[in-house]
């Protein structure tokens, strides 16, 4: 029988959580990073399984995006708690703007496609998103303690612009 893809969407996003709060919350950056990149990479791994299985389902997809806000939230939650831990409370008001934000980036999408059109546009999405954490995070091991709240500030721009561009794509979808 083996395993789902599911199985691997649901046991992902518990590696990202176990990461991120277990560890990034914590201050445990270095432990947290790679954790969390592992389960992440997971992401991928189930939606080629499911094609592999002769495609995705629409329960499947809709857990895998469920389950992606979960791992969102559980990162950019965790990253806020380390950096109020650290006195850094802007880095913290960044990281909440990323996790609401990026939150809204994804709901725009998905709202746009429940009424029947397209909203495949927009520079922050969520790769974009993990990888400018994971990128301020990394440099903030090393010791450029300023990397990841700058990362955060940029990303939280850059998100609103995100918002801003697939609200203007549906509405000109929605004019026409």
């Amino acid at each position: 029988m083996g395993i789902s893809p599911n199985t691997v969407t649901v046991a992902g996003t518990v590696g990202v959580l176990v990461g991120a709060v277990g560890f990034a919350a914590r201050g445990h950056l270095l432990i947290a990073l790679v954790l969390v990149v592992v389960f992440a990479l997971t992401d991928f791994l189930d939606g080629t399984m499911a094609r592999m299985k002769g495609g995705s389902t629409r329960f499947g997809a809709f857990l895998d995006s469920s389950m992606d806000r979960v791992a969102d939230a559980g990162i950019f939650g965790s990253v806020a708690y380390y950096l109020a831990t650290e006195g850094d409370r802007w880095g913290m008001v960044a990281a909440l703007l990323c996790l609401g934000v990026g939150q809204i980036v994804s709901y725009v999408k998905a709202r746009a496609e429940g009424l029947g059109m397209t909203c495949n546009v927009g520079i922050a999405e969520r790769p974009e998103r993990l990888l400018s954490v994971g990128v301020g995070g990394l440099l903030t091991i090393i010791g450029l303690e300023w990397a990841l709240p700058a990362a955060l500030w940029i990303l939280a721009v850059l998100s609103v612009i995100t918002v801003g561009q697939r609200i203007a794509h549906v509405y000109k979808q929605a004019q026409a």
